[in-house]
């Protein structure tokens, strides 16, 4: 039987601020020490008053602009009232009806590759994170913990449309939706720390005999760390809601309660049933008394504009028509993240681009994994790149020369050795690798290398292609800027006569 899969993600993001939303204590990953970064204010004492961080609000608008949202001009902060034990206010400061951001938008593309899916963002609106349960998972004891040091973070959630139908345009979602974070500098999306986390909503609609469908309840799926867990997550809750279907049936107008909350095992890949869904009435909102609302002036949002950098989407795109980068590439390079994107467009400008692009991914991303650096941190920096690869674009040396050059700058880095352009010509001129341009100086070569290998060049001309292996190597050895696809000619040509 076919049916429709819907989904709908909460992607909850930690902003990247020094101190907390409302207060001055410090904003960072420190698990060793727990309920240190703590104040009156995150911890909602009597007479404490919360204040507004200036640059969580701006990072904020800056993801609601990049994801094309419209912006509100004028916001406010609620109280969204729950008690837990990690929320010492027993309220937690959000924003319910009059969101700073609204209908927005996110392009992911669908499992065949070929068709783009636009998914819609609902709303983009700040609040402060809650503190973290830490429970006894060894079976020994029910002992529960609790740190507060999260507790007032800046905590950013997007709420999509319900426009995603499969768990893989789920984690694709996710996977734009970090790149675009990143790129622009708002959190490092780490979700080993928290700093990205997803709640998924799925259900699925299931065709009726007379045309219509029948919709199963809607399951908020939570406890998912990672995104590949996310994805997994939905491919297991798609298979038991549809059997849950088979056996039981669905009952039509089946009021909101009927929504749960499932958490996910990411030991045993299940899912497995947590409570009952809330409704914004559960949490009694009101408008926060402490906190004054919030107005966006079009200068603020120009000057956000003009500091935000080319985005993901449209700078893959262009790499490809400006540089002739197929998608793959240009995907691996922008993936990758904008400090290298930043490097291989200065190379390409100085170079042919799709070389450029060659070198980017294999030779240098290679080498920053062996020896575990940032491209920011990597010794042969673009410029110099670029005049490796300019050299070779212009024939001055070969492709296979430009990597003994690459090589041994590498090599001069570890010896502490400074790096320039100058060094690149000395190089070539110490190790003899100057393209050789001249057939006459090739031809003497080749004809000695096929006096002194008589078995080979006879092997060759009775049929055996591959004894040409042996003549083009000695040819290389003796002459090391010859290009190896003019030297096979050449002895091919030489050996046919």
């Amino acid at each position: 039987m076919n049916y429709t899969v819907v989904v709908g993600l909460e992607v909850h993001v930690q902003l990247l601020t020094a101190s907390k939303l409302f207060c001055a204590c410090a904003n960072k990953f420190n698990p060793d020490n727990p309920n240190v970064q703590t104040c009156p204010v995150c911890l909602g004492l009597p007479g404490s008053l919360p204040v507004m961080n200036r640059k969580a609000f701006e990072l904020s608008l800056k993801t609601a602009m990049a994801l094309d949202c419209g912006i509100a001009r004028f916001t406010k902060w609620d109280r969204k009232q729950y008690y837990y034990p990690d929320l010492p206010k027993a309220y937690q400061i959000s924003q319910y009806d009059l969101p700073y951001s609204h209908d927005g938008h996110l392009d992911v593309k669908t499992d065949d590759g070929e068709g783009v899916r636009r998914v819609g963002i609902i709303r983009v609106h700040l609040e402060e994170d809650a503190g973290k349960n830490m429970h006894d998972e060894s079976g020994r004891g029910q002992d529960s913990q609790v740190d507060l040091n999260r507790c007032g973070t800046p905590l950013m959630e997007i709420v999509s449309e319900p426009d995603i139908r499969t768990p893989g345009e789920a984690r694709r979602f996710l996977e734009e939706m970090k790149l675009l974070l990143t790129y622009i500098g708002v959190s490092d999306c780490n979700m080993q720390e928290g700093s990205l986390r997803c709640d998924a909503n799925i259900n699925l609609h299931i065709p009726t005999d007379d045309g219509g469908h029948v919709a199963t309840p809607i399951v908020e799926v939570k406890n998912m760390n990672s995104i590949r867990n996310v994805e997994l997550a939905l491919e297991y809750e798609t298979t038991r809601q549809f059997r849950e279907f088979q056996e039981t049936g669905v009952k039509l107008g089946d009021p909101g309660g009927n929504k749960v909350t499932r958490g996910w095992d990411a030991n045993r890949n299940v899912s497995f049933e947590q409570r009952g869904k809330e409704e914004a009435s559960d949490y009694r909102y009101f408008p926060d008394p402490d906190l004054v609302p919030v107005t966006v002036t079009e200068e603020q949002l120009d000057a956000i504009r003009g500091e935000t950098c080319e985005l993901p989407t449209p700078r893959r795109a262009r790499f490809q028509s400006e540089f002739g980068l197929s998608e793959y590439d240009a995907s691996v390079i922008i993936d990758q993240g904008p400090a290298l994107a930043d490097y291989f467009e200065t190379v390409a400008q100085g170079s042919d681009g799709k070389q450029a692009a060659n070198w980017v991914t294999q030779d240098v991303l290679r080498e920053m994994n062996e020896r575990k650096v940032d491209i920011d941190e990597f010794a042969i920096r673009p410029d110099v790149l670029s005049s490796i690869l300019k050299r070779v674009t212009d024939a001055e040396i070969t492709i296979k020369s430009g990597r003994e050059v690459f090589a041994a700058l590498l090599a001069d880095a570890d010896a502490d050795i400074p790096i320039s352009i100058k060094r690149i010509d000395r190089i070539i001129e110490e190790r003899g690798l100057k393209a050789v341009s001249a057939a006459g100086e090739l031809e003497g070569i080749i004809a000695t290398v096929i006096e002194r290998n008589a078995q080979a060049a006879n092997d060759f001309r009775n049929g055996k292609q591959a004894a040409i292996g042996r003549l083009i190597g000695e040819v290389m050895r003796e002459c090391k800027g010859a290009d190896a696809k003019a030297v096979r000619a050449m002895l091919v040509d030489e050996l046919s006569k």
